[in-house]
């Protein structure tokens, strides 16, 4: 099976050369590997926007490590959830020359409640975080780049539970397949300025919210050494979900708007896995 170290990359192609990148959930995960890839693909500026105090160390450390790869970083302490921080993010990321060319949403949380037990206050703290959220950055965001005249890209982290059902997960699922939805609308209406919208929905990945999912170090690496529903038998990485937001954010995914990119390792492809003694 392939591995993900597997997966290199010339370093002299820099796709996004010059580009203005905001960030949200960039301290760590996903977004951690985005900017990292970003930076090395030639980014001029990349804004991370994360949620709480408790994450200055971590954000700070994600700026020292762009700043060494030679992008201007730039940080922004917020909760997604509310839309004064998300608009302050976006005028962080503009400030100076009015530029912002991606958006990655990426900030996210997930909690696992069986549906006759969800609380409702529950079910509202991961829309607010996944979905509004979602809506309010991408809105300031476009109007940023509507702003500057320059077009855009705005990427949206979603999930392949917006696609497919597991339990314990209606709030997040309909969280992830609202930001699917919005997607599409986004695109079709943003597409006269020059706007592509997109999201990637990620299987299974080896990153901080699986862990706290999982619930401990050893169910961790478990997982990590084989995750058998997965046809590949493994974790994706973040380097994965973070090449794919490279190839949308650059000119060679120029003509691709209003998807929902899976990237699962064919985890959703394999409905009906056949037992072994049966093939």
């Amino acid at each position: 099976m392939p591995k993900a170290a597997d997966c290199g990359r010339d370093p002299s192609v820099k796709r996004l050369e010059g580009v203005s990148a905001l960030i949200s959930g960039g301290a760590s995960g996903v977004g951690r590997a985005t900017a990292h890839r970003f930076a090395e693909e030639g980014a001029a500026r990349i804004t991370l926007f994360d949620q709480d105090a408790s994450r200055i160390a971590d954000v700070a450390d994600v700026a020292a490590e762009l700043a060494g790869i030679g992008t201007e970083p730039r940080t922004v302490v917020g909760d997604v959830a509310n839309p004064p921080d998300c608009q302050r993010a976006v005028d962080e990321a503009v400030r100076g020359d009015g530029r912002l060319d991606v958006l990655v949403s990426n900030a996210g949380a997930d909690s696992i409640h069986d549906f006759l037990e969800l609380e409702l206050d529950e079910w509202y703290r991961i829309m607010d975080i996944n979905l509004t959220a979602s809506f309010v950055l991408g809105q300031a965001a476009a109007r940023a780049m509507v702003a500057a005249g320059n077009g855009g890209t705005i990427l949206y982290t979603a999930s392949i539970s917006g696609v497919a059902a597991s339990t314990g997960d209606a709030h997040y699922g309909v969280s992830k397949a609202g930001i699917i939805s919005l997607v599409k609308t986004m695109a079709i209406e943003l597409v006269g300025h020059n706007i592509t919208v997109n999201c990637v929905s990620p299987g299974p990945l080896d990153t901080p919210m699986s862990l706290a999912l999982l619930g401990s170090e050893e169910a961790m690496q478990a997982a990590r050494e084989s995750w058998p529903i997965v046809p590949m038998n493994r974790l994706g990485s973040p380097t994965e979900i973070a090449g794919t937001y490279a190839y949308l954010a650059s000119a060679d995914g120029a003509y691709t708007t209003g998807q929902n990119i899976i990237v699962d390792g064919g985890m959703t492809t394999n409905v009906f896995p056949v037992a072994d003694e049966l093939q």
